[in-house]
């Protein structure tokens, strides 16, 4: 006996509707504001413990994650390092992690 695959939910967006506008009907911020905003101040839901970004660095192709447990995040981390051919992004509600696949060798800033 064989178990169907099920589907995933479609999640509507506004994309089209956005993207339409007019540039003059959206409020010009500093970049400096923008940073603080968008990067420092991210939010994910309670509901999702984990979003995983990974890019294969050989075709440039993102996928995108989500998980509700942080056990199978974990394991889809473990596969995609195990793999060794994509970079990617572990982003939880404490911490952003940007993994490679080889060692990055440490950079002296002489400003430092």
């Amino acid at each position: 006996m064989s178990k169907k695959k099920k589907k995933k939910p479609y999640y509507p967006n506004n994309y089209d509707a956005v993207a339409g506008c007019p540039s003059e009907w959206f409020d010009s911020i500093p970049f400096d504001e923008f940073m603080e905003w968008k990067i420092g101040g991210y939010e994910i839901p309670s509901s999702i413990s984990c979003i995983i970004r990974e890019k294969r660095l050989d075709t440039k192709e993102v996928t995108e994650y989500v998980y509700q447990t942080t056990g199978r995040a974990r394991n889809k981390a473990r596969q995609i390092m195990d793999e060794g051919v994509s970079e990617f992004v572990v982003c939880t509600a404490d911490a952003v992690h940007h993994m490679y696949p080889e060692q990055i060798p440490e950079y002296d800033d002489p400003l430092a």
